[in-house]
């Protein structure tokens, strides 16, 4: 069985916008996305693109707030072409 990749959690509270997290992204799976209903206001990271994440974990290294952690997710058994 192979084990899942572990994907960034973003802490919300703690993230202040500053996209590095975003410019180390291999990927580019990561995105600046504003708070809220209304279309202004404060931005925090988040991850648009779950399957393109490597797990590589550059962004929670990078994060000078300690706003991210990898998180193993496992939402079950593999599919049979993962496996």
């Amino acid at each position: 069985m192979t084990a899942r990749k572990a994907l960034p959690a973003i802490d919300t509270d703690r993230c202040t916008g500053c996209g590095w997290c975003i410019g180390v992204c291999p990927p580019h799976v990561l995105s600046l996305q504003v708070q809220g209903p209304q279309p202004w206001g404060p931005k925090r990271s988040t991850l648009h693109d779950e399957a393109g994440c490597t797990g590589c974990a550059l962004c929670a290294v990078r994060c000078p707030f300690d706003a991210i952690r990898m998180v193993r997710a496992d939402p079950g058994p593999l599919p049979q072409s993962a496996q």
